[in-house]
Parts: C-alpha cells; sequence; structure tokens
C-alpha cells in the first residue's frame, strides 16, 4: 500500500500534518512538528545539499509559483518530496505545502523492469541495449587511456537446422547453452550478451595485444562447436566470428559493430567455423556489392539481362540437339558483368527467383522460334525450388510461347537435392509428368551423385568441364569420362560432355562413348538474334514449331 502524507506551512509553522506524513517523518528521524527552516534544514542533511543552494533552489521556484521536487534514498526507504507555494512572498514567509510520497516499492518495480529490460529473456545475458552500454563504458575507458578493447560478432554454424528439425524448444536450449560457454570464455571486466536470433557479441576489455584476442577468437570457436547434449539429442553446430578493435577500427559502438559484421561476412564466405578481422579493404568491398545490389535489383525494369545460347551437338549424327540459355548482363556504366560476379549475390539475397523467372520465359519465347526439335536448356536454383511457383511459370511459359513441353530442359546440380530433398523430387516428377526434360549439371563434382542418379530418371548427365579439361592433363582422365559415359549409356541417359575446346578433347571424348559434347569447339554462347542464322550454317534451316 502507497504511503502519502501532506503538512502545510503557513508563517513558518506547520499547521496540518496527516498521520502518513508523521509516519514517514519518524522514519527518517524527524520531528513531526518542525518549523519550515528545520523542515528545509533537515531536507539539506537528506540530500547532502548546502543550506544555501537549497534555499535559493525553493525560492526561485516559489517566486515562479511552481512547484519543487527531491527524492530522498535510504536503503529500507525511497521518498518523493514536493513542495507547492500557495500564496506569494519569499520561501520562509508564504503559505506553501509539502507532499510526502514512500515510492520504495515503486522505484523497486522500476527497477527490476529496468533490469529484465535490459537482459535477454531466453540466456539471461544482456541484450542489445545493454550491450551498447557495456560497450560504449569500454570506449570510453579507452578514450581517457592507451587501453584498447575488441568487439567479437558471434554467428552459429548451422543452428536453423536444428530449429527446422528438432523445434524451437530445442533450439531456444542450445541457445542458452551457447550463452553458457561463451560466458565461461570470459574475463571479469568483459561482457557476452545476445543480440538476437542465433547472434552473440562478445566485448573484451583492455586486452594486452591483439594475439590475446585472436586466442579468445580461436577459444570461441573451439568451444561452441563442440558436442551438446540437449534433452537427449547430440548436436554439434559451429561458430563464425568477427572482430573489430579499438581504436584501430574506430572508437564509435556502430562504427565497431559494423566493421566486426563485415568481418563476420568475411568468416562465413571462406567457409565458416573461423574467425577474421577486420580489414580496412572489407568496407570498400562491401560497398561495391550493395551497389552491385542496387543495380541488379534495377536490372530486371531496365531491361538490361539478356540471354545467350551455347549449342550442344550429338556425335553420332554431328547434328546440333540444343543449346543452353546462359544469362547476361550489359550494364550501361559497368559494360558487361560476369555471372560469376552477380549470379552468386542473385542467390545470396533472392534475386535469383525473378530473375530466373525471367529465364525461362525469355528462353521458351526464342526457343519457339528455332527449327524443331531443337531444345533449350534451362539452369534453375534451389532457391526457385524453394517456393511454390517454379511449376507455375514453367507451363505459363510454355503456353504463352506455344513451346511444345519436350523441348525444353530443365538442368540443376546436386545443390537443388541437397535441400527438402522429398519436395524437390516431387516438383521433378510433376515436370516429367509434363514432357519436361531433367537434366544433372555439374556430374561428379559433389558426394553424391550416383545416389541422386538413383534417386530420379534423369533424362541427361552433363559431365562437368573440370573431368573434360583433365582428359588430356591426367593419366586417368579418360577413365573418368568412361566410367561416366558407361553408366549413362546403361541407365539410357545422354551424356554430354562440356567445356570441349579442342580437337584432341573431342577426339578422346568420341572414343570414350559420350553421346554429346558442348564447348567452343562446336561454338561460343551466342546472341539469341544471331543463332538462327548460326543455325542456316550447320544446314539446320527448319521451321519453327507451329
Amino acid at each position: 500500500m502507497v504511503r502519502q502524507g501532506f503538512l502545510l506551512f503557513e508563517g513558518g509553522r506547520v499547521i496540518l500534518c496527516t498521520d502518513p506524513a508523521r509516519d514517514i517523518l519518524t522514519a527518517f528521524d524527524l520531528s513531526t512538528d518542525p518549523t519550515a527552516r528545520s523542515a528545509l534544514r533537515a531536507l539539506c542533511r537528506l540530500l547532502a545539499l548546502h543550506p544555501r543552494a537549497l534555499f535559493a533552489q525553493v525560492r526561485q521556484a516559489f517566486e515562479r509559483h511552481e512547484p519543487v521536487a527531491f527524492e530522498v534514498v535510504r536503503p529500507a526507504m525511497t521518498v518523493d518530496i514536493r513542495l507547492h507555494p500557495v500564496g506569494c512572498g519569499n520561501a520562509a514567509a508564504t503559505r506553501w505545502t509539502v507532499t510526502l510520497e514512500d515510492v520504495t516499492t515503486r522505484r523497486a518495480a522500476e527497477a527490476a523492469a529496468s533490469s529484465h529490460a535490459r537482459l535477454d529473456p531466453l540466456t539471461g545475458l544482456p541484450n542489445r541495449r545493454h550491450l551498447r552500454e557495456h560497450l560504449e563504458e569500454a570506449l570510453a575507458r579507452v578514450g581517457a587511456s592507451a587501453a584498447s578493447c575488441a568487439v567479437l560478432l558471434v554467428d552459429l554454424d548451422r543452428f536453423k537446422p536444428v530449429n527446422d528439425t528438432l523445434g524451437h524448444a530445442i533450439g531456444d536450449a542450445l541457445l542458452a547453452k551457447v550463452g553458457d560457454r561463451l560466458s565461461a570464455t570470459l574475463r571479469p571486466g568483459d561482457t557476452v550478451a545476445r543480440i538476437g536470433g542465433d547472434e552473440f557479441v562478445v566485448v573484451q576489455s583492455a586486452p594486452a595485444n591483439v594475439e590475446e584476442t585472436r586466442a579468445l577468437a580461436r577459444r570461441i570457436v573451439d568451444l561452441v562447436g563442440r558436442t551438446y547434449m540437449v534433452e537427449g539429442h547430440l548436436l554439434t553446430i559451429g561458430a563464425s566470428v568477427g572482430v573489430a578493435l579499438a581504436p584501430e577500427d574506430g572508437m564509435d559502438a556502430d562504427r565497431l559493430l559494423k566493421c566486426a559484421d563485415l568481418a563476420l561476412y568475411r568468416a562465413k564466405l571462406e567457409g565458416r567455423g573461423t574467425f577474421r578481422f577486420f580489414e580496412a579493404e572489407m568496407d570498400a568491398r562491401m560497398q561495391a556489392r550493395r551497389r552491385l545490389e542496387l543495380d541488379m535489383r534495377q536490372a530486371l525494369g531496365r531491361r538490361e539481362f539478356t540471354l545467350h545460347y551455347q549449342p550442344q551437338m550429338n556425335l553420332g549424327s554431328d547434328r546440333l540437339t540444343g543449346c543452353e540459355a546462359l544469362l547476361r548482363w550489359q550494364h550501361p556504366e559497368r559494360g558487361t558483368v560476369s555471372p560469376a560476379d552477380f549470379i552468386p549475390l542473385a542467390e545470396e539475397i533472392g534475386l535469383i527467383v525473378p530473375i530466373g523467372e525471367w529465364v525461362i520465359r525469355q528462353a521458351c519465347r526464342d526457343a519457339a522460334t528455332w527449327p524443331a526439335p531443337i531444345t533449350v536448356a534451362v539452369n534453375v536454383s534451389p532457391a526457385q525450388f524453394k517456393g511454390d511457383r517454379l511449376v507455375e511459370v514453367i507451363v505459363s511459359a510454355l503456353a504463352s510461347s506455344g513451346l511444345p513441353a519436350e523441348r525444353l530442359e530443365i538442368e540443376i546440380t546436386e545443390g537443388v537435392l541437397l535441400q527438402e530433398n522429398a519436395r524437390t523430387l516431387r516438383i521433378l516428377h510433376r515436370l516429367r509428368a509434363l514432357g519436361i526434360r531433367v537434366s544433372m549439371d555439374d556430374f561428379g563434382t559433389g558426394y553424391s551423385s550416383l545416389s541422386y542418379l538413383r534417386s530420379f530418371p534423369f533424362d541427361k548427365i552433363k559431365i562437368d568441364r573440370s573431368f573434360v579439361a583433365d582428359i588430356t592433363r591426367k593419366p586417368d582422365g579418360d577413365a573418368v569420362i568412361r566410367a561416366i559415359a558407361g553408366l549413362g549409356r546403361s541407365l539410357g541417359m545422354t551424356t554430354v560432355a562440356e567445356g570441349v575446346e579442342t580437337e584432341d578433347q573431342m577426339r578422346r571424348i568420341r572414343a570414350e562413348g559420350c553421346t554429346d559434347v558442348q564447348g567452343y569447339l562446336v561454338s561460343r554462347p551466342i546472341p539469341a538474334e544471331a543463332l538462327l542464322t548460326f543455325f542456316a550454317s550447320r544446314g539446320q534451316h527448319g521451321l519453327a514449331h507451329a
């Protein structure tokens, strides 16, 4: 129950004092019948203020006809004191009131709420807000001395599959254990915070040198990567760490966190499960990446993407059987942008889905003008299989272009089957049921190519260009091509050798039993508008399929 008391002073004396006011005054060992001056002197003692300072503050407030408030804090009680002028005159002569309120319980609740607001409820670690306070304090110490501090941004690797397969309850318990392990790496004065999701930040105060920070980063990667036992499940995840140093990388909290984030991005690019320190060129590289992303987001609307087509030739008839659609980007200022530069970024930020839809539609429109039965092959990314529109987009593209389904070929890599395998196989079977052909691209470069050939009846396997290059450089180069060609023959699949550039490669590949080839020896990629002329030069005029 909140206690509120009231006193009324007139002529320098108390003329009214309520019982709750007497209780509060007694609790502070003060007279329950004070004069105005003695009351103010008592307040001076409680607030540790000089009487003149307090009297001046009260007089100025009263002369402006404004109340003045103080808060007295003692171990057992906190009291809010408010003085209100009634009438006019100086502070000693006017009629004025004093309200006393015991706010002990309220302040305790506010302190608890403030504490909870600064802690992550899942791990009990400081949250982003509390982290900023710790970091700014550490930076203030750096600014006041020759000390330094380090910010280590920790991102968990392979955490999402735990949540997806075992549920959020297991994921939350795992995060709490990670928090415990990170806390165990700290010295007095260091801080670890969870800033959201599976990201943590460690602030290392006053490391003796860079090697001490390097040792901490290495220890974090090691500790987080050890196996966990969570509710009967043995779980193994990893950690990637980005490190920024003050004052070398900046003296602003936001700047240091940004630098640590850039270093973390580099660690993830280089294989995860490692740590990287911020380097100045990372910022420049990230700025360039952001500009490339902005340009790429506008490229579709500006019609800067085009398709080139690389023909494939059947070795039995020496006739063209189809063409692979290859995406090109002609930027008005950058010029030709390499697919190696923009396609991985498009995959990462999700733009590959709308770009991939455009490729499917444009390839079908172009192929509808080619001589039948020449086919068009389109690469489809794992991201396109994750959505629900792939089959719908393909059916729509075929219908609007008039291209028969059997002249469209979808190329996938093992990366497509690595994710949501059962769902992906259902989509592939739906496409096969429509008459669309399906090829496995880059065959032999992954871990499970053979198992995937058993899981789905591919129409074609494309032998990766690295094996073709090895055919004239390594003693066993021919044997690998021979084995893949024999496998394709026994499974009734077409085998295409990619990257054929020399007559010697062509001769060896023909001898080893491949059915088709693709590469510069047959033709470089050709712009769509020049393709019909190329077909005519090969004696394959034909008429477009009506």
